[in-house]
């Protein structure tokens, strides 16, 4: 596939090393435009472009960027593309760690729903909800019966059947979510965000959460923003909460 990864940080990057080492044509911007990437392009074999160019003539489009980045990027580039092409949200809202407060999407408490809405394409919730680390060692849980399972939602099935291909191919499971609205159950302070835990536990998780938003904003928003805090005063603390 053509993949075009727009942000070159911890996510993008790594993404764009596996989806090259698969076979996949991948294309890389960031902020600061291609000469700031001419030694990741030789490390791992991307193209690196202008953000213009990023999303031209791909199957998918990879935002992996802070979340109070997406009110950064042109709004043209997302003009006239293909319905089926899968356009993936890696992105989370920490707005007291370092996003601050983004207003729309503090109202909606829904990150990708925000996202999609700010930039007028259907997107898809993907590889948000997993740390940089399991996906860079992926390669040892490949063949287990009990390998990770990833949540994935979207309204786009088309698209969401390209992201399931692309986690499959990087060696996880993968778990739809719903639709877009639904993707709140994977976001910071859910029950299964950044939890390696196999596809059987993530439905249970899953199906624990219910439907019901309203129900549970409030449940995960005070979870999140106490994970903010303990990654501010102690990172090592905070991703040993993620083994339990």
């Amino acid at each position: 596939m053509r993949i075009g990864i727009i942000g070159s940080g911890e996510m993008g990057s790594l993404l764009a090393s596996k989806f090259v080492a698969l076979g996949h044509t991948v294309s890389i911007t960031n902020s600061r435009g291609p000469q700031s990437m001419r030694q990741l392009a030789e490390n791992i074999g991307v193209q690196p472009t202008t953000i213009e160019e990023v999303t031209k003539n791909r199957d998918v489009i990879v935002i992996a960027i802070p979340q109070k980045s997406i009110l950064d990027l042109p709004r043209n580039i997302f003009n006239n593309l293909s319905k089926d092409i899968a356009i993936i949200d890696t992105g989370n809202y920490y707005p007291n760690l370092r996003d601050g407060i983004l207003s729309g999407l503090d109202q909606s408490g829904i990150d990708s729903l925000w996202v999609q809405e700010m930039l007028g394409v259907t997107i898809v919730k993907a590889f948000n909800s997993i740390l940089a680390t399991s996906i860079k060692d992926v390669e040892e849980l490949r063949d287990r019966n009990d390998r990770i399972a990833l949540p994935v939602s979207g309204d786009n099935m088309g698209a969401k059947k390209t992201t399931f291909k692309l986690v499959q191919e990087l060696g996880f499971d993968y778990l739809d979510i719903g639709n877009i609205h639904k993707s709140w159950k994977q976001q910071p302070g859910s029950t299964i965000y950044c939890k390696d835990v196999n596809l059987v536990t993530m439905k249970k998780k899953v199906e624990e959460m219910g439907d019901d938003w309203y129900q549970m904003q409030n449940i995960v928003l005070s979870k999140r923003s106490r994970d903010e805090k303990l990654m501010k005063a102690d990172y090592t603390a905070y991703l040993e909460t993620l083994k339990s």
